[in-house]
């Protein structure tokens, strides 16, 4: 089970140095061309996909395994907490269901039906539209910090990460493996470029680098992708590990928002 070498992402800023960028006498409004996000794919992620693909059977069988065996565990342990939260929902608003279900984009662009326990008001995305203008990312994605739809339970969940736990049965159907880019909306996918655009050239996960950094709300949608770039180049066994011993480190510390 070979590895490719691991470069272990820092918590710097992924942007260049300031000044890096600048073009003397260009307006300030203005961002020179060589400060824009590149939008031709890296011939390197595409190189590393493709060897995923063609070969590297063993690092490919062992991930599957662990990720039935790993799902399915958490799946049973844990029952007791599934209920307890299912419960805490309901209770919570009974106007709508326990479980949110959510069209997204897989590997390859293949969609799916993704599960959540709801953590928000049952007109969420009706009112998704009138929000627009206080996004606080960049890009294609809906990020907002003190989101109005978000329900009392659905705060506390989200901050221990406990709203993510049924997609654990996606990880079991194959939909998900347990370390992988996070899958996307439709719509975001359809805004894409082309280098963004890469990111579906692997199984998408639960967790990756963007989920382990402390500073994630932080990140531009840009530096979001350029990490999930860089696990395609590095996915192995130990990087894996590695992530999702970082992933429980976040859970028991409440850094979701």
């Amino acid at each position: 089970m070979s590895d490719t070498q691991e470069k272990v992402p820092q918590e710097e800023p992924l942007t260049d140095t300031p000044g890096a960028c600048e073009t003397p006498g260009a307006p300030e409004t203005e961002t020179p061309k060589a400060c824009e996000a590149p939008e031709a794919p890296d011939p390197a992620v595409a190189d590393a996909a493709a060897r995923l693909a063609r070969g590297r059977w063993a690092y490919r069988a062992a991930k599957r395994a662990f990720d039935v065996a790993f799902s399915a565990l958490v799946l049973v342990a844990f029952s007791w907490l599934y209920l307890l939260i299912a419960v805490a929902v309901k209770l919570d608003d009974p106007s709508g269901p326990v479980i949110f279900r959510q069209t997204r984009v897989g590997r390859g662009g293949r969609e799916f039906t993704m599960y959540k326990f709801r953590s928000m008001r049952p007109d969420a995305e009706e009112r998704l539209e009138s929000l627009r203008s206080m996004n606080e990312k960049t890009g294609p994605v809906f990020k907002m910090r003190e989101d109005p739809r978000v329900t009392r339970v659905g705060r506390v969940i989200r901050k221990l990460s406990l709203d993510e736990l049924p997609q654990f049965a996606n990880v079991l159907k194959g939909d998900l493996s347990v370390v992988g880019p996070r899958p996307a909306l439709p719509s975001e996918v359809a805004a894409y470029t082309p280098r963004q655009r890469q990111r579906l050239l692997v199984r998408q996960g639960l967790t990756c680098y963007w989920q382990t950094r402390m500073n994630r709300d932080d990140l531009t949608f840009d530096e979001w992708v350029d990490l999930d770039l860089l696990y395609i180049e590095q996915c192995g066994i130990w990087a894996d590990l590695k992530l999702i011993i970082q992933t429980v480190g976040v859970v028991l510390t409440a850094q979701g928002r």
